[in-house]
């Protein structure tokens, strides 16, 4: 408040544009409380976006990342998910299949393109650097590997070269050994929040010498065969015109021990799995919504019954009525912004460090999105807690319109 003295009175104006921050200050349990509810709610719509976010990314991620509409992999590991374990979860796998069955899928009618995958997995014996998947692709026929490696790595994979994926703890220059035979990481691949990133990736030729030495050490899948003669899938693109569902059918009918995977059902699965952890996060997000609402509008108007001898005298000394009103406004617009920051940089702490124990846990893609999107959420959730803060002390703002000065005082006597 300031007051000004003239000669023959006084005259007091009213000042509340500091008034609301000093209210919230000398009234620090209340207004903690408050804060902890307007935080409560931001960290809620950060952090639920962000999942919800980075689960559709991931989801983005893989679709362009698998590049191919049909996958053919032996019966097996159709059986038991062997390939969507490794595409997607990032386990450690592989099965072989005779490489003559690329050869009758590429003369298949409605056929455009084939290319053969190779999987080896390394064990934690002394024979090897560290167990990991490593998927072997050929750089002369691929189509789906090479068009996203080259986003991170312009040049050609040479014999003895891998690329690590971005889970993987090794770094450029670095060599590792697999089942003696020592290779070099010369290149570190970007993030694409599925199995791939826990995957080492390398030329047909370096998987096949890999495969051999597997063998020679005793590799009890690898040892009755000639690591030349087999592949683990074949990636198949469709002409225009043609059907994936028509070409899976003629493979799936006249193909012995081998079982085509459309990748667009693979992807419908992970959709609905998708779609059902965004509704409960969803739901969660609303729930906590109108929880906090409800909390703080009650508060707001028990603050406003204990402060009622307060608000009189400042009605007494000159300050308006509309003065008043948007004091407690201020305050709660005060509240909402501190404890939607507060909310916000909580939520960062929890769901970035941990995204991927988010990831194992979920089961699914997930792939935090790019700093604008996150920037955005951000905005949106301090906003939505700054709203929060006036509508719900909105009721309590007209009650103080209303209030009798006079009976508050003598009722104060």
């Amino acid at each position: 408040m300031k007051t000004e003295k003239t000669e023959n009175n006084t005259k007091i104006t009213v000042t509340p544009q500091r008034l609301p921050l000093k209210n919230l200050i000398k009234r620090p349990a209340r207004s903690a409380a408050l804060l902890v509810l307007s935080a409560f709610l931001s960290f809620s719509v950060f952090g639920g976006s962000m999942v919800i976010s980075s689960l559709q990314s991931g989801l983005d991620s893989l679709q362009a990342r698998l590049g191919a509409d049909i996958i053919a992999v032996p019966d097996k590991a159709a059986r038991q998910n062997d390939l969507e374990a490794i595409l997607i979860q990032g386990a450690k796998g592989y099965f072989y299949m005779d490489k003559t069955n690329a050869d009758k899928i590429a003369q298949m009618e409605g056929v455009e393109s084939v290319s053969a995958q190779y999987f080896l997995a390394s064990v934690s014996a002394g024979c090897c650097s560290m167990p990991v998947q490593i998927i072997g692709f050929d750089p002369d026929t691929d189509f789906s590997v090479q068009p996203w490696i080259k986003k991170s790595y312009t040049k050609e994979l040479n014999t003895d070269d891998l690329l690590a994926g971005a889970n993987i703890n090794a770094e450029t220059g670095e060599n590792l050994r697999f089942y003696g035979h020592t290779c070099k990481v010369v290149g570190k691949l970007d993030k694409t929040g599925t199995g791939l990133d826990n995957a080492v990736f390398t030329n047909s030729d370096t998987i096949k010498a890999l495969m051999s030495s597997a063998k020679e050490k005793g590799d009890k899948v690898l040892e009755k065969n000639d690591p030349n003669t087999l592949v683990s899938s074949v990636m198949i693109k469709v002409k225009d015109g043609y059907e994936p569902d028509s070409i899976s059918d003629e493979i799936n009918i006249h193909m012995r021990h081998v079982t085509a995977v459309k990748t667009q059902n693979m992807i419908s699965g992970l959709a609905q799995s998708l779609s059902g952890v965004s509704d409960m996060t969803g739901a969660l997000m609303l729930a906590v919504w109108i929880l906090s609402l409800i909390v703080m509008a009650i508060a707001f108007s028990m603050i406003i019954n204990e402060r009622k001898r307060e608000f009189a005298v400042l009605r007494v000394i000159g300050a308006s009525r509309s003065t008043l009103a948007r004091m407690v406004l201020a305050e709660s617009s005060l509240l909402g912004l501190t404890g939607g920051i507060i909310g916000v940089i909580a939520a960062c702490a929890l769901v970035f460090p941990f995204s991927g124990a988010l990831e194992a846990k979920l089961g699914l893609p997930y792939l935090s999105p790019d700093a604008g999107r996150i920037l955005l959420t951000a905005v949106l959730a301090v906003l939505a807690a700054v709203i929060a803060g006036p509508l719900t002390s909105a009721f309590s703002a007209v009650k103080i319109s209303k209030l009798d000065t006079g009976l508050i005082l003598r009722e104060g006597n």
